[in-house]
């Protein structure tokens, strides 16, 4: 098959994976792996006050970025070449198909949100509140014992929205420019991010490189998100209009210079408030319900398949696929090498 047409198939397979068979099992995640590596690496540094930290901080970043980006190379390089010469060409391919696109499944994540907050939703419905609150802390960094049913609500929503950004629109983007190496590319400085992007003391020159990379690689799908919330909620009969407007008039409002600008979009589509206590109030409505939550999923999953499917899909036909072939010639000339040698 042609190239493009290889290239077609993996984003919508991915796409498939991600809705009828969902998440690799946490205890063999690349993301976990990587985590591990990171969690091993911080353990093993003392003086965290020096420059060094900071190029400690990137070079971490390379290591995570060169070694899981190499593992997913290596394995399409080898369906890819060796596969196709030792069976067939149309077995190799196809198995390179499969293995992409489960490589790029592994680097988002549409429907897997649903999935928490559905439980949540249930627990509301029938007066848990207190389990509601056990679950919900699963999905959110904020402490939430205590938490009455509107925040309960209103923490699963600004979850999935902010999220929207991270998960789905920048792995999906970076997929589409530079194939396997690009998602993986944002996967690490995203994860680094949320590991070691804190400003005090023990993270502050640590994790400056990857915060800030993580930053900007956001910075592009962040301020485009209004524009496919917009989009999704005018296919849902929803407020659609409201979403550019308030994205521009609120996205200040959340720490993150990236995170505000889908989360008020959001919000003001679906025609809700939401409030994390003692850090923003964004939206003119009311607090959410368990109605609203399920809108949220379903307005953040159509705008998700919306830009996987238009802006994934085009920029991987034209670009990210060429540039992940030439990532395996190159994988395969290393594999020649190394066989050489021995």
């Amino acid at each position: 098959m042609s190239i493009w047409i290889d290239a077609v198939l993996i984003v919508v397979l991915a796409l498939l994976i991600d809705r009828f068979i969902g998440e690799v099992p946490n205890a063999i995640h690349p993301l976990r792996w990587m985590g591990n590596l990171l969690g091993a690496i911080d353990r093993r540094i003392r003086n965290r006050g020096t420059r060094m930290t900071s190029v400690l901080g990137f070079l971490s970043y390379l290591l995570v970025f060169i070694l899981f980006s190499g593992i997913g190379l290596l394995i399409t390089t080898v369906c890819r070449y060796y596969v196709s010469d030792i069976v067939s060409p149309e077995v190799g391919e196809v198995l390179w198909i499969v293995a992409s696109a489960f490589i790029f499944k592994i680097s988002f994540a549409i429907f897997s949100f649903r999935k928490h907050c559905d439980p949540i939703r249930k627990d509301l419905d029938e007066g848990r509140v207190e389990d509601a609150a056990a679950k919900v802390q699963m999905i959110v960094s904020r402490n939430t014992k205590g938490m009455d049913a509107e925040h309960i609500a209103s923490s699963c929503c600004e979850t999935v929205s902010e999220n929207l950004v991270d998960s789905v629109y920048s792995p999906v983007l970076y997929f589409g420019l530079f194939g396997i190496p690009g998602a993986v590319m944002f996967r690490c400085a995203n994860l680094m991010d949320a590991m070691w992007g804190y400003l005090n003391e023990k993270y502050g020159r640590l994790g400056f490189f990857p915060a800030k990379f993580d930053d900007v690689l956001g910075f592009i799908t962040s301020r485009v998100s209004p524009y496919f919330v917009a989009l999704a909620g005018m296919i849902l009969h929803m407020d659609w209009r409201a979403s550019v407007p308030a994205a521009k008039a609120e996205h200040t409002k959340t720490p993150s210079p990236n995170s505000g600008w889908s989360m008020t979009a959001v919000a003001a589509v679906l025609g809700i408030s939401m409030e994390k206590r003692g850090v923003y109030v964004m939206g003119t409505g009311p607090m959410p319900t368990t109605e609203d939550v399920r809108r949220c999923c379903r307005l953040v999953e159509l705008s998700s398949v919306l830009f996987l499917l238009t802006v994934g899909l085009i920029f991987y036909v034209v670009l990210g696929v060429h540039v992940q072939c030439f990532a395996e010639g190159v994988t395969f000339d290393i594999l020649e090498w190394i066989g050489g040698l021995l």
